[in-house]
């Protein structure tokens, strides 16, 4: 399997943001409809199925050498441990936060994102009901897009922010999967603000400079944080296990037990 460094993915950069951008419209003309759930009892639309197809189609084309870890496809099919070899590997979210999907929000997004030797090195985050478009290469910094039709921006440079020193934190927390360890966490805070939000979107948030910590003390899968990792990470922020320790990627169960993704990685 093929090792990707940062000049490669930054070669690759300009077509995955078109593939994500095609996955966008898909997912604007097909809409939530076709619901149904899986065997894990998540939902899943069409639109889902749909995505996947555009964003697998396009990687095959683009990297036919990089194997591809995608949520809806690893439902039908258990894929190859990537653990058991290096090199790097794509991981997909063809749709994140289905569940704001379903009920009208406009919180949720298509996450592409590279992995190498076992640490996301590159995302692509696309929220289709905000119109923006959030990417980053680790080492090579992090961009911002705001989508309008066919003239999208320019790509604007973001940063992470410090921890304020006195005012309060502000920490994204998940609307539809808060769990009792991650409120303990937040609790433990005397100054902060909490803004519930569905999928990658908070990552993002964080890395844009509007927010300062993302935790999560409840198993989430690899393609749920692969590309907001790698672009908080470009950002200058730092996404770990809640003891510091790095991120485990490529699991048997391709899960994360838990972790805190902090703007701020010297506070962290």
């Amino acid at each position: 399997m093929p090792t990707l460094d940062t000049a490669a993915c930054a070669g690759l950069m300009e077509a995955l943001t078109a593939i994500g951008l095609s996955a966008t419209q898909v997912v604007r003309q097909v809409g939530a409809s076709g619901v149904r759930r899986k065997a894990d009892g998540s939902p899943v639309t069409a639109a889902d199925e749909a995505a996947e197809t555009v964003i697998r189609d396009g990687l095959k084309r683009l990297a036919p050498a990089l194997p591809i870890i995608s949520e809806e496809h690893a439902a039908r099919e258990k894929p190859e441990n990537p653990s058991a070899t290096s090199g790097s590997y794509f991981l997909v979210d063809p749709l994140d936060g289905t569940r704001e999907f379903i009920a009208g929000r406009d919180e949720y997004t298509i996450n592409i994102a590279i992995v190498s030797d076992g640490a996301p090195m590159l995302g692509i985050i696309t929220a289709p009901a905000l119109g923006i478009a959030w990417r980053g290469i680790v080492g090579r910094g992090a961009e911002r897009i705001e989508l309008a039709g066919d003239r999208n921006s320019m790509p604007t440079a973001i940063h992470a922010r410090p921890r304020p020193k006195t005012s309060e934190l502000i920490i994204m927390v998940s609307r539809s999967h808060l769990d009792g360890g991650t409120s303990r966490y937040v609790e433990s805070f005397a100054r902060a603000k909490l803004i519930q939000c569905g999928s990658s979107v908070k990552f993002c948030r964080l890395a844009d400079g509007t927010a300062d910590l993302y935790p999560r003390f409840a198993p989430t899968h690899d393609w749920d944080i692969a590309a907001g990792h790698a672009i908080l990470t470009a950002a200058g922020g730092t996404v770990t296990a809640p003891d510091g320790a790095p991120l485990v990627y490529g699991t048997s169960e391709l899960l994360i037990p838990a972790f805190v993704a902090s703007a701020d990685p010297i506070a962290a």
